[in-house]
């Protein structure tokens, strides 16, 4: 053993900024092996300023430059980019429930409300940069890796795109992407810290469905009550979220956890009948395949077309039915036996499978949602509240691919839960598992 090494192992190892000076082998091999530590720290960091809450070393974090938070990562941080898996979900669930497969316009639709949700965000740390700078100092505009001229600029610039893209799938989407991106500056700038806050979120959420509506069917009102759903849900998050700073009131959780079991047994036991053109468009023979309100119905006995009380000599005569297939009778009674019992026409007919998959998506919102709002009720604490505003943002997408399944859209509802799993594993490897609105 040479007298280098014998020294360096017997001299501890330096602290402070001149930790890093002298280029010994102990310091060659120190780097390397402490990554996987480096790692957790910056991730650690990244969770916490999500959240806006504190974990171990993070004000220190905040003084000095994180090396793993460049500078895409601090636009990263910025726009909450793992909530974005949230966004796509809206548009979808909105053709869902307007009787219309997605298309080109749906995905016009999904970019214009990613734009305008990721304008938001910017916009919202531009707004409250003040604040942050005293309760959430780590966030990107506060400690200087953003500037806040920048993020304003980038709200602009999103806000813009999104009403390009709106454009290009038609006036009826446009009318309601301006609607939207007006709700959205008006929550930011001016009632975020109101009471109505969380109504003007919830309205948010509603108008970014009946966008994927609007821009896939050109009608709003299918949608309607798809919207109030989601819309609901957003509310009870944000009534939350108000308080995951400083904690102290079991009131918001309590009632978001009653608006979660209310939601699921909605989504999960009501259905909505689908629009006319698409039960027009069903096979016969199949639920809701059956003529129009106000059509007249085939029968065996031939009836006049205007009645007439006129006096006749002859005396009315019976036309006796002509014979009917016995395999047609059948049909036609199963047809109004389904059309009796007002059950909406799922994909290809298949009933079961799809209320089947409405109701484990209804029970995964459920969980999902619940099981945090619930130890947020009993112990009302900044990290439990943060947890259970995480839980409500989770609990979107299943939400939403349940909604899709309710309106019949097979399909499309395993599109949207297929969303979750790679948020989480965008969070994952980005180090930001825990999202925040606010």
């Amino acid at each position: 053993m040479s007298r280098t090494t014998a020294s360096a192992k017997a001299t501890p190892a330096p602290t402070g900024p001149t930790a890093t000076a002298g280029p010994t082998c102990a310091g060659r091999w120190a780097g390397p092996l402490r990554l996987p530590v480096l790692f957790t720290v910056a991730g650690s960091a990244l969770m916490g300023a999500a959240t806006g809450g504190t974990v171990p070393g993070d004000e220190a974090a905040s003084r000095n430059p994180r090396p793993y938070a460049g500078r895409a990562g601090a636009w990263a941080e910025l726009l909450r980019l793992p909530a974005l898996f949230t966004v796509p979900g809206d548009a979808l669930a909105g053709a869902a429930a307007a009787g219309a497969r997605p298309g080109p316009r749906t995905l016009l639709a999904i970019g214009s409300s990613v734009c305008l949700y990721e304008a938001g965000m910017a916009l919202n740390d531009w707004a409250d940069r003040a604040e942050d700078a005293v309760e959430r100092p780590h966030r990107p505009l506060p400690s200087g890796r953003i500037r806040p001229a920048a993020a304003l600029t980038a709200a602009g610039a999103l806000t813009g795109a999104g009403l390009a893209l709106a454009a290009g799938a038609g006036r009826p989407a446009l009318a309601v992407a301006a609607s939207l991106a007006a709700t959205v500056w008006a929550y930011d700038l001016a009632l975020k810290h109101t009471p109505a806050g969380p109504a003007a979120m919830a309205a948010a959420r509603g108008l970014d469905l009946l966008l994927g509506a609007a821009a896939t069917g050109g009608g709003t009102r299918a949608a309607l009550p798809s919207a109030a759903l989601l819309g609901s849900h957003t509310l009870a998050v944000t009534a939350v979220s108000r308080r995951e700073t400083t904690g102290g009131s079991a009131l918001a959780p309590l009632a978001a956890l009653a608006t979660t079991g209310a939601l699921t047994r909605l989504v999960t036991h009501r259905r909505t009948r689908l629009p006319a053109g698409r039960r027009a468009a069903a096979a016969p023979g199949l639920p809701g395949s059956g003529p129009a309100e106000g059509t007249p119905r085939a029968t065996g006995v031939l009836v006049p077309r205007q009645a007439t009380f006129a006096p006749s000599r002859r005396p009315a005569r019976t036309l006796a039915a002509p014979a009917e297939d016995p395999s047609t009778s059948s049909t036609r009674a199963s047809g109004r036996h389904a059309e009796s019992t007002h059950r909406p026409p799922f994909l290809h007919g298949q009933t079961l499978p799809a209320t089947a998959l409405a109701t484990a998506l209804g029970a995964a919102y459920a969980v999902t949602a619940a099981r945090p709002y619930f130890h947020a009720t009993l112990n009302p604490s900044p990290p439990l509240t943060q947890r259970a505003v995480g839980g409500g943002i989770r609990a979107t997408i299943p939400l939403q691919a349940a909604l899709a399944a309710r309106s019949g859209a097979t399909a499309t509802s395993l599109l949207v839960a297929a969303l979750a799993p790679a948020g989480r594993m965008f969070a994952r490897r980005t180090g930001m598992r825990k999202v925040s609105i606010t």
